[in-house]
């Protein structure tokens, strides 16, 4: 970790205080801290953009289990590519309707590919695919 350096910054007023309030509202203690994660958000979202190296995330699917087949084509689809999936949680929403969470890590690629194949499979309602960082390129 590098050592802390102070700077400046200035703001409109009517921003600053908007500002605040969301500090107040995300509960920190400090406008650095919360200046810090803005800086951490932008980088990780710059990191994604980029997608060139190990990520990890999640993939969130919801879907009717009585579509024909559904679950055997999402199951082989996984099983190809098992080496990114780390764990998979199944929940039965309702009579009809799972939601299927996904977590991933690895070539940021191959997670895209995946997300795209699952997500596009005839019979998923809804797939979002949210992407994080490994954390070793953050202080």
């Amino acid at each position: 970790m590098g050592q802390t350096i102070r700077f400046g910054v200035s703001l409109d007023s009517d921003l600053l205080e908007k500002f605040d309030k969301l500090c107040e509202e995300k509960s920190y203690q400090t406008r650095s801290e919360a200046i810090r994660d803005l800086i951490r958000n932008t980088l990780v979202q710059k990191e994604w953009e980029d997608a060139e190296g190990e990520l990890a995330g999640t993939l969130s699917l919801v879907y009717d289990h009585h579509q024909s087949d559904l679950a055997q084509r999402l199951t082989e689809i996984q099983h190809d590519a098992h080496d990114l999936i780390q764990c998979s949680m199944h929940v039965h929403l309702d009579h009809h309707n799972c939601l299927e969470v996904l977590v991933l890590r690895g070539d940021a690629g191959r997670i895209r590919d995946l997300a795209q194949r699952l997500v596009a499979t005839k019979g998923v309602k809804h797939g979002k695919l949210g992407l994080t960082t490994t954390g070793h390129d953050l202080a």
